[in-house]
């Protein structure tokens, strides 16, 4: 819906709170899956680690074996599902995708691994929640491609070795001390990804636009870009979102301007934080004095789920120091009180 004040002044879309939980729905899966890079060279970011993979595929192509199976890890929407599928391409090998959660049953890790080609890419994402059994079935698929199934009871009992196709694992990991030792141990490659520059975000803003058919300046991707809290899944969905605004409001281009007026309509400031980060900020700074407090106080006190918390919010926060972890808690740093003020003081400014 569109409001206007009156025939001279410019009209403008209703403000409603977009959270920028890099999380993934239904939706979002649709919309990565058609602007999901294939290959290396269409990977934007984490160049150290596309360079040390480029390598290792190189090295095992040559000794015609499988590339040792790989771990990444950070925070959620930095491409480590993107980064799987393209692994799989370049090694020219089909990919299953699964998650722990749903390998609960031994049977359920048991058929999937049965069910493997050799050369064929597995991955499991949000492999710290895979439980003890399944762990156990994985040790010995990973290190020597084989099953020990247990057939008869009692007496009769047995234990088979039976073969599994060699393949490459992929985990994916928000929480990798979670994970337990003897799992962690067993990846040849274990690698963090890192958050995003604004230049690199820049790029991923302008290919997206681009492969959507967006009209966009390269201001404008920078403004994207510089909201987008270091993450790639985030930044593509502000694009559709400033593109939205940019067709409602204006000619449909994307520049500076309607991006900083698109994403100020969203509720995301210049820091690249919205509504529940600076609700957040604001509880740790007003109800506790800056804390500490503990993570399960300040999730009752916002009405979140504390996991949330911890996995989505809280990894920008800490990475931009706004907040600290402590033994006792959460603690806002002097940099994000500071900021606090300055918004405090805008808002004054604006109401007189």
């Amino acid at each position: 819906m569109i409001i206007s004040d009156d025939d001279n002044k410019k009209p403008k879309l209703n403000k409603r709170t977009e959270k920028l939980s890099p999380s993934v729905t239904e939706f979002d899966m649709t919309f990565e899956n058609n602007i999901r890079p294939k290959t290396f060279d269409s990977y934007i970011g984490q160049t150290n680690l596309k360079n040390m993979l480029k390598i290792s595929i190189e090295a095992a192509k040559k000794r015609e074996v499988p590339l040792d199976h790989l771990l990444f890890y950070g925070p959620p929407g930095l491409g480590k599902t993107t980064l799987a599928c393209v692994i799989a391409n370049e090694t020219g090998a089909d990919i299953k995708i699964t998650s722990a959660p749903a390998l609960e049953r031994p049977r359920d890790i048991i058929g999937i691994l049965m069910s493997l080609k050799a050369g064929e890419v597995l991955f499991i994402d949000e492999i710290h929640r895979l439980n003890k059994v399944a762990e156990e079935i994985l040790y010995p698929a990973m290190e020597d491609f084989y099953l020990d199934m247990n057939t008869g009871k009692g007496q009769s009992l047995k234990t088979l070795r039976v073969p599994v196709p060699k393949f490459t694992l992929i985990g994916a990991t928000t929480k990798a001390g979670s994970l337990s030792g003897p799992l962690r141990d067993r990846f040849g490659i274990v690698h963090r990804l890192e958050f995003y520059s604004d230049e690199e975000l820049k790029q991923v803003v302008k290919r997206t636009a681009d492969i959507l058919n967006i009209k966009i300046t390269d201001d404008g991707a920078v403004a994207i870009s510089k909201r987008s809290r270091g993450t790639p899944r985030i930044a593509n969905r502000l694009v559709k979102r400033v593109a939205d605004y940019a067709i409602v409001i204006a000619d449909g281009i994307v520049n500076e301007k309607i991006a900083n007026d698109a994403l100020d309509n969203l509720n995301i400031d210049k820091f690249g934080l919205d509504t529940t980060d600076r609700a957040l900020l604001t509880v740790i700074a007003e109800k506790y004095q800056g804390g500490p407090v503990g993570l399960e106080t300040l999730a009752a006190s916002l009405g979140e789920d504390s996991k949330t918390i911890e996995e989505v919010y809280e990894p920008y926060l800490l990475q931009e120091g706004f907040i600290q972890r402590t033994s006792k808690g959460r603690k806002l740093t002097p940099y994000a009180a500071k900021m606090l003020k300055l918004q405090l003081d805008d808002m004054q400014q604006s109401l007189f």
